[in-house]
């Protein structure tokens, strides 16, 4: 089977099993979602949400965050991973844009400028704040396209290529939060059976089963 072939049935199994995508990160506009998904690096979307009706209660936009001790914010985000690191971004991200006019801006450039924000929370934050087609890769995305052979997985920056060529641009921000879902739920990294997977069972090659049974077998 071609891979756009299989893209095709995978995205119909995705909108059959996730007709509705509601973006994990609780948020209320573009900077309380740029924040969310810059403190979700090694840290799981759960703790996020733990952790930020608290930062938000006493800083929900730069300019309050821009006031607030590096110390206070690390202390509402001190259970996420990274905590110091992302606490000093955030103040500084904050002082740059209230520098720049106090809104978080629908561009590239703009938002990958600021500190902590890489390639994939920009992607995020333009995908689901602005509805600009992106396709975020995580480590779900990344793994299950490897395993259904829809990008040879040498890296997130190929997953992301390939995948864009596979899919409609106006399915890849629905797309990108249906596999991660679905990589969630279906398709761990450990202790999956490919064989016996709604979609790795057809997608993946028998070469990828057992290599992964056999990986299986030694952890």
């Amino acid at each position: 089977m071609k891979r756009a072939e299989k893209a095709e049935r995978i995205g119909e199994i995705l909108d059959d099993l996730y007709p509705e995508t509601p973006v994990p990160l609780d948020h209320t506009d573009p900077y309380t979602l740029l924040v969310a998904v810059m403190l979700s690096a090694q840290t799981t979307d759960k703790k996020v949400n733990e952790v930020t009706p608290e930062l938000f209660s006493i800083a929900s936009n730069p300019h309050e965050m821009a006031k607030l001790p590096v110390e206070k914010i690390k202390s509402c985000i001190r259970q996420v991973g990274l905590a110091p690191t992302k606490s000093k971004n955030l103040k500084i991200m904050a002082e740059m844009i209230v520098s720049r006019g106090g809104e978080v801006l629908p561009d590239w450039d703009y938002l990958e400028s600021l500190p902590g924000v890489g390639h994939k929370t920009a992607s995020v934050v333009m995908a689901q704040a602005f509805g600009i087609p992106a396709f975020p890769v995580d480590t779900h995305i990344h793994r299950c396209a490897a395993r259904w052979g829809l990008s040879n997985g040498t890296n997130v920056k190929k997953t992301e290529k390939d995948l864009k060529g596979l899919f409609q641009p106006s399915k890849w921000n629905k797309r990108h939060l249906q596999i991660i879902f679905f990589g969630r739920e279906y398709c761990p990294a450990l202790r999956h059976d490919l064989g016996t997977c709604l979609i790795c069972g057809w997608a993946a090659t028998k070469k990828r089963i057992r290599d992964e049974m056999r990986r299986g077998s030694r952890s």
